[in-house]
């Protein structure tokens, strides 16, 4: 298998006239409208008396993708919101700042929360789905009178403000910037060295560092090594190899091998199967591979925490599993295929790193560059929270294996749903020439009003 291409080789490329026309296909997708309703007397404010003195009831409703209602308090004091969710979708909402929030709701469902007592000033709420908050389900929640508060356009309805030509612009202006240098490229092969026994040793650290996911927008990521994803741990069947893990972060550690079948102590799961890894301590673990496997390394942990703020890198013993020779619905495959690319991608949603490939948001997602005739090789790695349906447009996808498991029938998609801690191994022949987009087919993972990002890159035929 060979790694990802360097930097300078999968951008050093620029998007033609023809290459842009078929980013433009890709299409607007949906905008979505934030409307802020305050009404008088007729809106969904009301005030209860009780024993704690006047409670101001803000109603509040939440569908696909925004947040409609009563978001004026007129007065500072006791406040809470009754949240329906009027969509079709399951939907939360948070308020940021505080430990308000509702459960995840279903159609249908209310809510009441209580925000106690809050001071006059500006109050951000939203939903926390994964990519809800993205798609327009945001907005402010005003207490008291401000100065400067517009109270006219949120009780007309408005408040989002929508500029229609600006977010045209903004969106084909994101096009324009694609592929965006950035600072740091995940993915990269982890060096080792070799012990007297013919032990492969490795070495990662786990460590809090600053990453570039998108240009301008650096983040604390969780990493081992640094990278997001972490570096790439490539070995042979039959090696025996030793992971030292250093851990440089401020709560305890363990490192799971997802997909790779090693020794009870060895599993990482702290602390059933071992110790936890204690800041500013280490861990050695070892084992032997004894057959192919397309796995991933994470935290137990505090995964929830780790994981989508960057924690997580691929591990894969022997050779990709990609279909040889076979006839799959009348097309042959040859029998010496050999790839072109072997690209480890991996999918994450959230956290501070949010909706990503490799690590990145559109326009710094790495084009894929081939030349016409290739056949290309991708496994997917889902390490987010949610379910990624990942289309190419033009070249169907032959899906060879599944968790790394070679499949004896080998089958064509169009669109391949990877759920988290999947892998799917898939090849394609790049056999028109053309800049074609490569995305997660749901669209708020890749399209917001301030244009195009996230989980979208391009294979470039040359």
């Amino acid at each position: 298998m060979s790694a990802p291409p360097p930097t300078d080789d999968r951008r050093s490329w620029a998007l033609t006239t023809a290459g842009l026309g078929a980013l433009y296909l890709f299409g607007l997708g949906a905008i979505v409208v934030v409307a802020l309703l305050v009404a008088g007397d007729s809106g969904g404010r009301s005030v209860d008396s009780g024993s704690g003195g006047e409670v101001q009831t803000l109603e509040i409703e939440l569908s696909e993708f925004a947040l409609e209602g009563d978001l004026w308090a007129p007065e500072p004091g006791e406040i809470e919101l009754k949240v329906t969710n009027t969509g079709t979708v399951q939907h939360d909402l948070t308020v940021e700042g505080t430990d308000a929030a509702t459960q995840l709701l279903d159609p249908g469902a209310t809510e009441t929360i209580s925000l106690g007592e809050l001071a006059e000033g500006e109050y951000t709420i939203f939903c926390s789905v994964p990519g809800h908050k993205d798609a327009g389900m945001t907005a402010t929640l005003m207490v008291g009178d401000m100065d400067g508060m517009d109270h006219s356009e949120a009780a007309s309805g408005g408040g989002h403000g929508e500029d229609w030509a600006q977010m045209d612009s903004d969106m084909l202006a994101t096009f324009a910037e694609f592929p965006a240098e950035t600072e740091g490229i995940g993915n990269q092969l982890l060096p080792y060295t070799v012990a007297a026994d013919g032990t492969k040793e490795f070495e990662l650290t786990a460590q809090i560092a600053d990453w570039e996911v998108e240009p301008g927008r650096v983040v604390e990521a969780w990493t081992y090594n640094g990278t997001v994803p972490s570096p790439m741990i490539k070995v042979n069947v039959g090696d025996n190899i030793r992971v030292t893990v250093h851990n440089e972060l401020p709560v305890i550690q363990d490192v799971h091998w997802h997909g790779i079948e090693v020794p009870f102590a060895m599993d990482g799961v702290a602390p059933i199967t071992q110790e936890p890894i204690e800041p500013g301590g280490d861990f050695v673990y070892e084992f032997t591979v004894d057959r192919p496997y397309m796995g991933m390394y994470h935290p137990h942990l505090h995964g929830q925490m780790a994981v989508p703020n960057g924690m997580f890198g691929v591990i894969q013993v022997g050779e990709t599993p990609i279909a040889r020779g076979a006839t799959v619905n009348g097309v042959e495959i040859p029998a010496d295929v050999q790839p072109a690319l072997d690209i480890p991608m991996v999918l994450n949603d959230a956290g501070v790193i949010g909706f990503s490939l490799d690590g990145k948001s559109f326009p710094a997602t790495a084009p894929i560059v081939v030349n016409e005739g290739d056949w290309v090789a991708v496994t997917y790695y889902n390490e987010g929270l949610q379910s990624h349906p990942m289309h190419l447009h033009e070249f169907p996808q032959l899906v060879t294996a599944i968790d790394g498991f070679p499949l004896e029938q080998p089958y064509w998609a169009d669109t391949v749903m990877v759920a988290p801690g999947q892998r799917y191994t898939v090849m394609f022949q790049a056999d028109q020439k053309g800049t074609w987009v490569y995305h997660c087919h749901i669209l708020n993972h890749v399209e917001r009003d301030t244009g195009m990002f996230g989980m979208v890159t391009a294979v470039v035929v040359q």
